[in-house]
């Protein structure tokens, strides 16, 4: 084992005296401000002081922070004069301000979880470590559900000597999740970019790398993000319907890399190996999510997403492309092949995660090389060829017909380039689950059989549901496909356009009736939503007999 990368030690007992800064930033965020201040407090006595810098709000956040400081001593509040317009400037103001040897941030509508500066400073202390960084968990609301962020990079407790020794680190773009020794960051002057600055953790993690710290990698959960896609005013990362969200964190990236090519204490190719890591992410992370709404947008949006990313993607090398996953990297292709946006149906379901490559599938006229299409024969899918299939984008259509009794599923995996057909597809195993977390799962596993005829390179399967037994909320559908040669493929499944999609049908369940929708999500997938009651049945009653009215009984 490299020695740059090893397993944690015993832990030391952790140092009695109080050593950490929490920096807790808001701008009109009344309504949650005291939650975010009160969770740094509860860390206990590590917690040296609470410094909440108010941008300059008028809804009262500044009386409320002033009522904590009262509360208790700790809290220390700076109202800045003006409104920065982002969250770089009072994030500085709190760097300038702190007496502490450790700093850590957290953003007014979000919250430390219990023991996350106690984890984080035993680490510090254990290691000498300039940065602390451990788990965030992606918390929705009103639901509930949590979703690990970047958790690949947290499966294991170690230190890295070098961040060029882990390159991964440039996936974990957030400052919040992390503890900074304080002298390191005035050593090296680094600081977040200033005023109206989109995704500045983009530029202040990469300044952070590129001074080459010793990092300490915990397993702890330390930061809990608390996501509101239902708030009047969505936050920064959630706000996407506008162009300028793009351009915005298209020019963080690009500074990043920038700083992490230029990067004087690292030695060697190290500080090019995390700017080719860290465009190679781009590629999968920011490209494919972005890619995955495009049929969602108007078409001037698109037409002005796909030049300005056609002209930032120029930039890359062939070897950044290469160095991305498959499905990012194919739609980086396309959009690179061709100057006007197209395929945007098939573009968002490989961009969907697991990936999926619906059909039409081109090869090259002496039929050796599978492709994008004939029209873009430039875009090559040769890797289809070789990837395991366990990892192959393997596209299953599915229509649910709901029926009082039994729904019926029916599924259509598609062949894939001869893939399919050698790996002998067998079983699925068909999942509902509740996209909440809460509830049953239903579970069922039916046989592939061939089709025939001119839907020869087609398995097909039919699957039963009882839908009556489960409850109201969305579902969503989840298949783990078995092949004979004993490989496994997890997936989601296409909605089929067709009478039952989008149709309201009232069904008996055993808390009386139960109304169900079939319904493709925005990545395309089959989900169902399921709404208990009276009301939501007598209005699909109302309108079947409109109908029936007003067609003649038809």
């Amino acid at each position: 084992m490299d020695p740059s990368l090893s397993l944690s030690p015993p832990s030391p007992p952790l140092p009695t005296s109080p050593q950490v800064c929490v920096v807790v930033i808001g701008y009109n965020d009344a309504a949650h401000v005291a939650d975010a201040v009160r969770s740094a407090l509860a860390q206990g006595p590590a917690v040296r002081e609470v410094i909440a810098v108010d941008d300059c709000s008028t809804d009262g956040s500044g009386e409320l922070l002033a009522a904590l400081a009262q509360e208790d001593p700790r809290v220390t509040p700076i109202r800045r004069a003006a409104n920065s317009g982002g969250c770089g400037t009072p994030r500085n103001d709190g760097i300038e301000a702190t007496t502490s040897a450790y700093v850590m941030f957290l953003d007014s509508d979000d919250v430390l979880p219990p023991g996350a500066v106690d984890a984080l400073l035993k680490a510090a202390a254990r290691h000498d470590a300039e940065v602390v960084t451990g788990l965030c968990v992606r918390r929705e609301l009103p639901s509930g559900r949590e979703t690990p962020w970047q958790p690949m990079l947290y499966r294991k407790a170690r230190l890295i000597a070098r961040p060029e020794l882990r390159t991964r680190l440039v996936h974990d773009t957030l400052c919040v999740n992390k503890l900074y020794r304080t002298d390191f960051l005035r050593k090296h002057a680094i600081r977040f970019p200033e005023g109206r600055f989109t995704y500045e953790d983009f530029v202040f993690t990469a300044r952070v790398l590129a001074a080459g710290p010793r990092i300490a990698l915990i397993t702890d959960p330390v930061y809990v993000w608390n996501v509101r896609r239902t708030a009047a005013k969505l936050s920064i990362s959630l706000d996407r319907s506008g162009i300028g969200n793009w351009q915005a964190r298209m020019e963080a990236h690009r500074q990043a890399v920038e700083i992490l090519r230029e990067a004087h204490s690292v030695t060697g190719t190290a500080g090019k190996r995390l700017a080719q890591a860290s465009r190679a992410k781009f590629i999968d992370h920011s490209l494919r999510m972005y890619a995955r709404e495009l049929t969602a947008r108007s078409p001037e949006y698109r037409q002005e997403w796909w030049t300005a990313t056609r002209a930032y993607l120029a930039t890359f090398d062939t070897a950044d492309l290469d160095a991305a996953p498959a499905p990012g990297r194919i739609i980086a292709r396309v959009l690179l092949a061709s100057p006007e946006p197209r395929d945007l149906p098939r573009l968002q379901e490989v961009a969907a995660r697991p990936a999926r490559l619906s059909p039409p599938y081109a090869r090259s006229p002496d039929g050796a090389t599978p492709l994008w299409s004939t029209d873009l024969p430039q875009v090559t899918l040769e890797h289809l060829l070789v990837r395991p299939v366990r990892l192959l984008p393997l596209a299953v259509d599915a229509e649910l017909r709901p029926r009082a009794h039994r729904s019926r599923l029916t599924l259509r995996l598609h062949e894939l380039y001869g893939r399919v057909a050698d790996a002998g597809p067998t079983t699925v195993d068909v999942e509902l689950a509740p996209r909440s977390g809460e509830g049953p799962v239903l579970r069922r596993t039916a046989a592939f059989e061939p089709a025939e005829g001119e839907s020869a390179d087609v398995w097909l399967t039919e699957v039963l549901l009882d839908l009556g037994s489960l409850g109201g909320g969305v579902w969503d559908l989840r298949l783990r496909l078995h092949f004979g040669d004993g490989t496994t493929r997890e997936t989601t499944a296409r909605a089929v356009p067709g009478p039952g999609l989008l149709r309201r049908t009232a069904l008996p369940s055993r808390r009386g009736l139960l109304l169900a929708q079939p319904y493709a999500t925005q990545a395309g997938n089959l989900a169902v939503r399921l709404a208990p009651g009276m009301r939501g049945v007598a209005g699909v009653v109302r309108r079947r007999l409109a109908r029936w009215v007003g067609g003649g009984g038809r």
